[in-house]
């Protein structure tokens, strides 16, 4: 089983680079960490980078996955490759532009490209965001799944991650304590489907929903409460097409024993118990 350790960061094409590079400081509030050739690298918390946006085309994204060890890394690749998952074992300076020691490329079961990254690194300085958003860190991952069952199985079993709960047959699945680092939600495509951020308090949700109203960003989903993970939420959108969420509160899960997943309806009520309604396309039937 591979055993991941924690969300790393994602990696995002874009033909606009510089428009990106504006909504990721001005809206966002991310830091640049460093600017190199044809991407620009963005802080949210120590590590030296969470998001990476890089000149080419809005399809080619990619979201990795820390690993411990470089044993653990080679097990990984190696039992990949045993089921059927093609792995390409990334260069040099492939690893060089994902600030990594190494790490290998796959493709899950719907097709999304997931990296397995051994040794990322952790700045030597304090994270400053460009504005008061209060961001405390890259927290998590939605992907697409055409099949969820098929790919639930996929992450609990070839993978160390646990439901926490289900909405209609979109899983929330932890690989730690926080209820949830990767969220399968049903659709016909592969890709990211949103990206979260967590901030420090309700009140930073709240000033987000206000301050981005006012820039004519379109907000598609709350400001809300979810019923699964207590996270009180905000969802808008990003360059490319890309659903960007703000959330605080997200539940631990500490006991293994004693938690229990549950069962959520696939419609408003399972997604907010404040009452907002998603303007999302993967959030409805």
């Amino acid at each position: 089983m591979i055993r991941l350790r924690d969300v790393c960061y994602v990696r995002l094409g874009t033909r606009d680079l510089a428009g990106a590079t504006r909504y990721a400081t001005e809206i966002l509030g991310l830091e640049i960490g460093e600017r190199s050739g044809e991407a620009v690298y963005f802080r949210s918390d120590q590590r030296e980078h969470t998001l990476c946006y890089v000149d080419g085309d809005p399809a080619e994204q990619a979201v990795a996955f820390e690993v411990d060890t470089r044993d653990e890394l080679d097990a990984a690749a190696a039992l990949l490759e045993s089921i059927g998952h093609p792995v390409h074992l990334g260069t040099a300076a492939e690893a060089e532009q994902r600030k990594v020691r190494a790490f290998v490329a796959f493709r899950d079961p719907t097709g999304n490209r997931i990296e397995l990254a051994w040794r990322p690194a952790t700045g030597g300085r304090r994270y400053h965001g460009t504005r008061d958003a209060g961001i405390t860190g890259f927290s998590h991952v939605g992907l697409c799944t055409t099949d969820a069952a098929r790919d639930e199985r996929f992450w609990t079993t070839v993978c160390n991650a646990r439901v926490s709960d289900r909405i209609g047959d979109a899983p929330l699945l932890r690989i730690d304590e926080i209820h949830h680092k990767i969220a399968l939600f049903p659709t016909d495509r592969a890709g990211i489907q949103h990206i979260n951020h967590q901030v420090a308090s309700t009140d930073d949700v709240q000033r987000s929903y206000h301050f981005i109203r006012e820039r004519g960003i379109p907000v598609v989903f709350g400001p809300g409460k979810h019923p699964t993970s207590s996270a009180r939420f905000l969802y808008f959108e990003g360059p490319d097409g890309m659903v960007f969420e703000y959330s605080s509160g997200v539940r631990s899960i500490a006991d293994e024993l004693l938690y229990r997943e549950r069962q959520f309806e696939f419609g408003p009520k399972g997604f907010c118990e404040w009452g907002a309604r998603p303007d999302i396309r993967e959030f409805h039937d």
